[in-house]
């Protein structure tokens, strides 16, 4: 069994517990927590399942020093970027597989900003462990989720990659409001929607992409569009958004083939389904991922996952988590690197069909 450590208790961490806890191949042996008021919690309580004996603490230096074979850092990187990455390398040179959806810049991790892969690559030398970043979006929805879709067409002209959501259901309200700018004014520039943000976060998997695909991505092209709210809305999470304050973000990312955009990731985002009500939708609930090919055929795949009481936003956070954390025996016995969604395959669930705890 494999020693592994979640790292953070919140919405990826929750998911992260019940999902070593699932695995044949995993033993859960810590969980580390930033929040005092978690510390001496069973980590079940913490996750929302019957108690698994392992109590939450926050001493890293303790559990690191136990040498875990693998930790889940299933804590935040949007706001705290660099302690995030001095974490990971920390756990890594600790010798450590470490698998995280916090540092998108490592989901493309051969492009990723020297300042960023030397760290990492230097951490794996000194202490032989391994570093996987993998989300949903960015993540396996656009990177080995279209790449095998696209193996069934006879041609290729496309891909479209979707996210559609309504943003209220994302527990997460700072980022929703501030970073991404919905119920703020209209003359308020979101920090996630500044020209090149979005490159940033999502060009990764464009290049991925066009890697699988064999295609050399010339440029990355960004398109933006907002809408405000109609009327004042009221949400079961967030509260109150006004009237003419941000509602709804549509944008893309486009990697451009051979003088045309071939490689695209689009995001629809709402605070509430009344506003842009034109634009895609999901087939049902709150959010769908969605994989477009267009050729010949044209083939549409649309992925809705919920948890956590039909929350789609937890279920997109249950489906990422379990990309990494299914990944972790691979990692485990291939040698030690810095892998991308191209080296780790994704694999089935073996040894879970019907085994769930209460």
């Amino acid at each position: 069994m494999i020693a592994t450590v979640v790292w953070g208790t919140g919405n990826v961490g929750r998911a992260a517990i019940r999902a070593v806890d699932a695995h044949p191949a995993l033993k859960l042996s810590a969980v580390l927590v930033h929040d005092p008021a978690k510390v001496g919690k069973d980590a079940g309580a913490l996750a929302g399942v019957e108690d698994l004996g392992v109590t939450a603490t926050d001493d890293i230096e303790s559990v690191l020093a136990a040498s875990p074979r693998a930790v889940v850092y299933a804590a935040s990187g949007d706001v705290r970027f660099d302690d995030a990455l001095a974490d990971i390398v920390r756990a890594v040179r600790a010798g450590a597989v470490v698998v995280t959806p916090a540092l998108y810049p490592l989901y493309d991790q051969r492009n990723a900003p020297p300042e960023l892969r030397e760290p990492v690559l230097k951490a794996i030398e000194d202490g032989g462990g391994s570093l996987f970043v993998s989300g949903v979006d960015p993540g396996w929805g656009n990177d080995v989720l279209p790449l095998l879709i696209s193996g069934l067409g006879t041609d290729v002209d496309a891909i479209r990659c979707q996210e559609i959501f309504d943003y209220s259901t994302y527990e997460q309200p700072d980022s929703v409001r501030y970073l991404v700018g919905m119920g703020q004014p209209m003359d308020y520039d979101p920090p996630m929607l500044m020209t090149g943000v979005p490159s940033m976060v999502w060009g990764g998997q464009v290049r991925l992409i066009a890697r699988g695909l064999g295609v050399e991505v010339s440029e990355l092209r960004e398109t933006l569009d907002r809408r405000p709210l109609e009327e004042t809305v009221s949400t079961r999470t967030m509260g109150e958004f006004e009237k003419g304050t941000q509602g709804a973000v549509r944008f893309e990312v486009q990697g451009i083939v051979d003088g045309e955009p071939r490689i695209v990731i689009e995001h629809v985002t709402r605070i509430h389904p009344s506003c842009a009500p034109d634009w895609p939708s999901p087939p049902s609930g709150d959010g769908a991922h969605r994989v477009i090919i267009e050729g010949r055929p044209r083939i549409e795949v649309t992925v809705e996952a919920d948890d956590e009481g039909e929350n789609r936003s937890a279920g997109g956070n249950a489906t990422a988590v379990g990309r990494l954390v299914g990944a972790i025996d691979w990692l485990a016995a291939t040698k030690p690197g810095l892998y991308d969604a191209l080296d780790v395959p994704l694999r089935p669930a073996a040894g879970k069909l019907g085994r769930r705890r209460p």
